[in-house]
């Protein structure tokens, strides 16, 4: 048995919702909880409970998000402010930089069986180079997915919504 968390779980709550004003930034299945469920699903993937962090990357037009709440598509994009939004935990001292990385790579790797997610002789060489002392701030011109739809617009990389 697996289990994996978005990063948008483990940083953003129902409360970060409504601070919003519903924006449908915000709106995504299943839908954020309480802060208690955020410690508890940051507890699981701390203790390895919670085996990897997916970043459910779920790209929407302007037409599924600009509609009321209730109607608008769930989910938002992932890829591009995973690691940032993450690393935050560890800022926190929630996770060790080593599971993290994990968590990112080796993890999801081990459970699909892929050939992919160390540094291991004779494994494919899929890194990425990163820099966790860079500020950066979701600017939406220098996205490169083609949806906007995040709740970190505008906002540092800390994992804190804006």
């Amino acid at each position: 048995m697996t289990a994996e968390v978005t990063p948008h779980h483990l940083a953003l709550t129902d409360e970060d919702v409504a601070r919003s004003g519903y924006s449908t930034d915000f709106k995504m299945a299943p839908p954020l909880r309480s802060a208690e469920d955020v410690a508890a699903v940051r507890e699981g993937l701390a203790d390895g409970t919670i085996d990897a962090i997916a970043t459910d990357h779920a790209p929407h037009s302007a037409v599924e998000k600009d509609v009321e709440f209730d109607v608008a598509a769930n989910g938002i994009i992932g890829l591009e402010t995973a690691f940032p939004v993450c690393l935050e935990l560890v800022r926190l001292g929630v996770l060790t930089e080593r599971r993290l990385v994990e968590a990112l790579t080796s993890a999801p790797a081990r459970v699909f069986g892929l050939p992919g997610g160390s540094l291991a002789p004779g494994t494919p060489a899929d890194l990425a180079v990163l820099d966790p002392a860079a500020a950066w701030t979701v600017d939406l011109e220098r996205i490169v997915s083609r949806s906007r739809n995040t709740p970190w617009k505008g906002g540092a990389s800390s994992g804190a919504a804006p």
